[in-house]
């Protein structure tokens, strides 16, 4: 081999250990948000010392200074948190970065239970089932646990929280979004049924911003047994595969990912049902798959893909392609798609 050969194969080994250990960067995330090292930091107003991020750390004594040290120095790789040197005695000083601040758990915009979540033994269980599925067919979560993970919800209730909890803070930062890029899109609705909506996050935020509409809040009995009281938002328990409530128009934010194709049709056709004929409409908020894109969020959207593959039975991500097919069968031939700044879009759909 020539020398430009070389060094492409010693990159290419570079690749494979980085991917190798992939998981160190999610186990180091983790134990970050379980310590609360950005809420400590973040407690004090300015860079602190690994001495002060120790004592700070609830219920331990004695924590191991050396081992927080090796987490630490790997995140700080990874720009999660930040490194400044104090000039007077040479120390180190630990701060938040643009990343670490989304860890902060008394921000609105939390990503910190999702880390908690995406990284518990049980979500991370079905990765290690992908190639038996693959050859065999079958669901990773399936074959991890014996039952969905809609029936792990219904029966765990340490899980169902879990999940929901991290439903809600997502909802809260993408909800953020959706409503200043589609607040024109909002003023005709007077009613909006919000399908899976989990324990109303989604709805709520849009009423607030949008008073002229009345919301309903529409989930599984379990799910919605656990969701607070919002102004102006009713909650109504039911099967989305057996019938909607009635309103305006229909908002489902990652639902239809969840579901394979022929179950999307029959969640579409129970939408159609549920709004006016000519006047209804669909808002849809799910990712746009560009399996060759460079965008912002185009790595989070593929990733997701295979988090859908590992733990829900025929769920995916779909390309505009795809999503202009399976909206077409459910009854809703027009379509836009509206770009937002989150790894998802706003897709609006019309049954005319």
């Amino acid at each position: 081999m020539d020398a430009k050969e070389t060094e492409a194969m010693l990159r290419g080994q570079v690749a494979i250990w980085q991917n190798l250990f992939g998981f160190a960067d999610s186990m180091a995330l983790k134990c970050a948000v379980e310590l609360g090292i950005a809420d400590i930091i973040h407690s004090h107003g300015r860079p602190i010392t690994l001495d002060q991020i120790a004592a700070s750390i609830n219920e331990s004594s004695s924590p191991d200074i050396p081992s927080l040290a090796r987490i630490m120095r790997l995140l700080v790789r990874r720009d999660i948190f930040a490194v400044h040197r104090q000039l007077d005695s040479g120390g180190t000083l630990y701060g938040l970065t643009h990343s670490s601040r989304w860890l902060v758990t008394e921000s609105e915009s939390n990503l910190a239970p999702m880390v908690t979540m995406q990284n518990h033994p049980l979500q991370q269980a079905p990765w290690h089932y992908f190639a038996q599925c693959i050859k065999e067919g079958g669901m990773p979560f399936m074959k991890a646990h014996g039952v969905e993970l809609w029936e792990m919800a219904s029966m765990n209730p340490h899980f169902n929280k879990m999940f929901n909890d991290s439903m809600a803070c997502t909802t809260k930062i993408v909800m953020q979004a959706v409503v200043l890029a589609y607040k024109d899109g909002f003023t005709s609705i007077g009613s909006l049924v919000d399908v899976g909506g989990g324990i109303g996050e989604a709805i709520a935020a849009t009423v607030k911003a949008n008073p002229n509409i009345r919301g309903i809040n529409f989930d599984l009995p379990h799910v919605v047994a656990t969701a607070p009281a919002y102004p102006g938002v009713e909650h109504v328990s039911g099967n989305m595969f057996e019938s909607i409530p009635a309103a305006d128009a229909v908002f489902m934010k990652w639902i239809l990912h969840d579901w394979g194709d022929e179950d999307c049709v029959k969640i579409l056709k129970n939408c159609k049902k549920a709004m006016p004929e000519k006047l209804g409409k669909l808002i849809i908020i799910e990712a746009v798959l560009q399996p060759e894109g460079h965008e912002l969020f185009d790595d989070v959207a593929n990733i997701m893909d295979l988090v859908m593959f590992a733990h829900v039975s025929g769920g995916k991500e779909r390309t505009e392609m795809e999503w202009k097919n399976l909206l077409a069968e459910g009854g809703f031939p027009r379509y836009n798609i509206i770009k937002i700044p989150a790894p998802y879009y706003i897709i609006e759909a019309f049954p005319n």
